[in-house]
């Protein structure tokens, strides 16, 4: 049987249908692997007798560490000469992580994973989307990532239902048990991928292999215009969108408070299930239509769902609003590996350039909630939401006015 022509440089072999499968596979058990560390983390150490504020100590270490951790995350699978291998380390230190969780649940042992657990997430993001590179090439990457989207998305479904089972028949503990064993099926795909199917300088971002070839400085990639355009609109879609799934929950609890926890896990589940349906299609479409577009589509989604919170009363159509959050996260799951990847090409520095955008969304995340909170507090939970749709308008009007095209056409 032919293998699966999922992309590929002209000239440059088609990656074998098993590396292609097993990088399907990696993604979906690696969203399952870390699935465990989400809300189930605050359950279990409030199940071992943790106050909020260790809890929170913890949740902010995690944070502090992965926002701080980017860039270099980025750095170290450029500089790798096998980004598997480095995949491979980081998946082991998280599974070996969740094993501290669930075996030593005392302060110094649970922040030590919480570290390490931060900095391995700063590591996989890079690589998953350098092997990724790596296997299709340029042309044909936009594609790819939704179907990396796609199985996130599904792997994060189902092991959100799995391990929400085991914590509530068996233990919170449970869940750090099951993330532990994954480890084994995680890595299992991870081997399936061929190293041979992976064009390493292509993974870096590289234009040429070449004897005399170098990647551009840190200083050099840092002053591209676009690239710091495009990180300025991440930062503006995390600072609008961060803070929304929070305050809404928190406004369900008030409004309805007895369906609020299976209205909150439909809130989580459809978005999920429309990235899953829809990535691939965006991807495909981007290489057609180009990538501004779609960002447009993500803002313009992002912008309406907003101004919905602050309107619409009824806590059950708050759910149906959640579908526009399903269009955001179905662009820009895709749009931030894909756009990276024209704006690195020839750098050498792909995964670096990844850590920079991943800086800017950190900022973004981290600032939103904290100025929702304050809003809603001071003004009411609706003119936070009204707020917070205004940043992603002014995320649109950047994208519209100030942010390139960077695809280029498959014959370029």
């Amino acid at each position: 049987m032919a293998p699966e022509h999922d992309g590929g440089e002209p000239g440059k072999p088609e990656p074998s249908r098993q590396s292609l499968r097993g990088l399907d596979w990696f993604i979906f058990f690696l969203a399952d692997v870390q699935t465990g560390f989400g809300p189930f983390i605050a359950v279990y150490l409030t199940t071992q007798k943790w106050t909020q504020v260790e809890i929170g100590f913890v949740l902010s270490i995690g944070g502090i560490v992965g926002l701080l951790g980017q860039m270099p995350g980025g750095a170290i699978v450029d500089a790798a000469r096998s980004t598997r291998l480095v995949a491979g380390a980081a998946v082991l230190t998280i599974c070996f992580c969740a094993l501290g969780y669930a075996a030593f649940p005392v302060f110094p042992i649970v922040v030590t994973a919480a570290t390490l657990h931060a900095m391995a997430s700063c590591v996989l993001g890079p690589a998953i989307a350098a092997v990724s590179l790596g296997l299709v090439g340029p042309l044909r990457i936009g594609e790819r990532l939704g179907r990396n989207a796609r199985f996130a998305s599904l792997g994060n479904g189902v092991a959100a239902a799995v391990m929400g089972t085991c914590g509530y028949y068996l233990s919170s503990r449970s869940v750090f048990v099951v993330t532990f064993l994954l480890a084994l099926p995680t890595l299992y795909a991870l081997s399936r991928i061929r190293a041979r199917d992976i064009d390493a300088a292509q993974a870096h971002g590289a234009a040429l292999k070449t004897a005399d070839y170098s990647p551009v400085r840190f200083r050099d990639l840092i002053r591209q215009r676009p690239l710091l355009i495009f990180a300025g609109a991440v930062l503006l879609l995390q600072l609008a969108n961060a803070a929304m799934l929070p305050l809404m929950a928190g406004v369900v609890t008030t409004r309805s408070a007895d369906w609020a926890p299976v209205l909150i896990a439909f809130c989580i589940v459809v978005p999920q299930a429309i990235v899953a349906l829809t990535s691939p299609t965006v991807g495909r479409k981007a290489q057609q239509w180009g990538r501004r577009p779609f960002l447009m589509l993500g803002f313009a989604a992002l912008t309406i769902r907003g101004v919905l919170f602050a309107t619409v009363t009824d806590p059950y159509l708050l759910v149906a609003v959640q579908l526009f959050d399903g269009v955001t996260a179905a662009v820009f799951s895709v749009m931030i590996p894909l756009i990276v990847a024209d704006l690195a090409f020839g750098s050498g520095r792909y995964s670096l350039a990844l850590g920079i955008i991943g800086t800017g969304s950190g900022i973004g995340a981290s600032v939103s909630t904290i100025l929702a909170g304050f809003v809603a507090d001071r003004f009411g939970a609706p003119t936070a939401f009204v707020g917070l749709a205004c940043v992603a308008a002014l995320g649109l009007g950047m994208t519209a006015t100030t942010m390139p095209e960077t695809g280029r056409s498959e014959t370029a």
